[in-house]
């Protein structure tokens, strides 16, 4: 019996089609997401509006965490593959997240701008600008711990070649979409009505709610995501200190680390591509020198497909950056006489992957029985172009509108929505694929793998991001016309890009499948 099945029959059968484990990972992620996300939807101007930070500097800010939120998974997937195991690295980093959320919520005195010597000058209040830093680290640090090994424990309760696995991982994606359309929505409009103080508190309810529901769930996941080697954490280091709480005294150093990184933007680039660098090595290294053939081929292609994501994930995450600040500052979104706050349009995409996600994992299921299911590769190729075509949709927009303050709301919608049907394209496929083409003592590993690529791909769209700044003064843009144009130069060369690259991808989707030896 693989371990899937024994992780399944350990969680006492099935709900709807698909192990019990699944709604325990479903609501933890949820909530998570729901945290993660609400704050989300509010940093960007928590940045130009709040600390008055111009918006090339914000880009950067924001670039330089999403992305260090995404190098940790790598971390926290060696960590639980060696030592801890999936649910004790889940507990940790949500833990972690609770703490950074609560330290956002305290926001102190706004900054101000003062005229000296005939420029301007900003004044921050320092320790609240030192513990919106801090804060960034913990929750940098906390979903280091819980991403990866969340989606890794979804994947344990599948055997390899289940079909069902697919269809498992987009449900368990719309749990994070139903989080995280939730979390915009309700912390964007408690920043209208409240300030940003109640929106961060809220992503810190959100998240103690799922550490309730995953310590409450344990017994539906049976053995899944248990220590490979309990003895090893068990023992001594130091007096009154074994392996385990040494594990955790680290993570609080890299805590440390990443509070000094996150306002040393300049270090982040070179560290991410010097640990890039270095997990391609492990896992050429590991491919070459301890798998089997297939399994060496499987891995290659997992490896490679993984590039694809900074491309997507450098232009998808405009969204949250420069799409949000252009959809305050030139979208028209009056709807039936009352303007919508523009952070809780960052809930748009989430529930376009609510209405869909059950859709696709229909159809994927239904092309599999006939044999006609796109190959991972050839799904990852549609995502780019999709993505591609959502921009030059919304350009197309731009071009339309007679005033720079009301570019059509339709045109964001259209975005949106061609943006999730690439993202349901890549996403959820690609966590199943890294969980089926993995060699299976290094899942976790590769878990965190396909996050770095993420990371890679967030920091790229920080750069990008800075593209698109223009003149502020107290947080509020000086030349709507110039800002809009700006946003149109960017957007307009991201969609042909994107859409070359998927046209490539095609031409190498039956190459890649070939070496993926029966594996979809």
């Amino acid at each position: 019996m693989t371990q899937g099945s024994v992780a399944v029959a350990a969680a006492g059968g099935e709900f709807l089609g698909h192990p019990k484990g699944l709604v325990v990972c479903f609501f933890t992620e949820m909530w998570e997401r729901f945290s993660y996300y609400g704050m989300r939807a509010l940093l960007i101007f928590y940045l130009t509006q709040h600390f008055l930070f111009t918006d090339q500097v914000a880009a950067g800010i924001y670039g330089a965490y999403i992305s260090l939120v995404y190098i940790t998974p790598v971390l926290g997937g060696i960590v639980a593959d060696r030592y801890l195991g999936a649910k004790r690295a889940v507990t940790l980093g949500a833990i972690l997240l609770i703490a950074g959320h609560t330290g956002m919520a305290f926001e102190g005195s706004p900054a101000v701008e003062t005229l000296v010597n005939g420029e301007i000058v900003v004044e921050r209040d320092p320790l609240y600008l030192q513990v919106f830093y801090f804060s960034l680290a913990l929750i940098i640090m906390g979903v280091g711990f819980l991403k990866a090994n969340i989606s890794t424990l979804v994947g344990s309760l599948y055997e390899k070649k289940d079909p069902r696995r697919d269809g498992g991982f987009t449900l368990f994606y719309m749990g994070i979409n139903v989080g995280s359309m939730f979390g915009a929505l309700v912390c964007g409009f408690l920043l209208q009505y409240g300030g940003f103080s109640w929106g961060f508190g809220a992503a810190s309810l959100g998240m103690l709610a799922g550490l309730v529901m995953f310590l409450r769930g344990q017994p539906l996941l049976g053995d899944a995501g248990e220590p490979a080697n309990p003895q090893l954490l068990r023992r001594k280091l130091a007096p009154g200190v074994n392996t385990e709480w040494a594990i955790y005294l680290l993570s609080l150093v890299g805590v440390l680390i990443f509070w000094q990184l996150i306002q040393n933007r300049a270090l982040v680039g070179g560290l991410l591509g010097a640990f890039l660098a270095l997990m391609i090595l492990v896992v050429l290294a590991y491919s070459f020198l301890r798998c089997e053939p297939q399994d060496r081929n499987r891995m290659l292609v997992c490896l490679f497909l993984m590039s694809y994501q900074i491309v997507f994930w450098g232009l998808f995450e405009q969204t949250g950056s420069s799409l949000n600040l252009m959809t305050d500052r030139n979208v028209d979104r009056v709807v039936f006489g009352y303007e919508i706050p523009a952070a809780a349009f960052q809930s748009v995409n989430a529930a376009f992957i609510i209405l869909l996600a059950p859709l696709f994992s229909a159809l994927w299921l239904a092309l599999n029985r006939r044999g006609l299911e796109p190959s991972t590769p050839m799904k990852f190729a549609l995502s780019l172009i999709q993505l591609g075509l959502g921009f030059l949709f919304l350009v197309y927009g731009a071009s339309q509108a007679s005033d720079p303050v009301a570019v059509g709301l339709i045109w964001l919608v259209l975005l949106y929505l061609l943006h999730t049907t690439g993202e349901l394209c890549i996403s959820p496929v690609g966590l199943s694929m890294t969980t089926k083409l993995s060699a299976p003592s290094v899942v976790g590993m590769m878990m965190g793998c396909w996050f770095l690529a993420s990371a890679a791909g967030n920091y790229v769209s920080g750069q990008i991001a800075a593209m698109t700044g223009s003149e502020t003064i107290g947080g509020e843009v000086v030349d709507p016309a110039a800002a809009l144009s700006a946003y149109v130069e960017v957007y307009s060369a991201a969609g042909w890009y994107s859409i070359g690259f998927g046209v490539l991808a095609m031409l190498l989707a039956p190459l890649l499948k070939h070496f993926m030896h029966g594996v979809r």
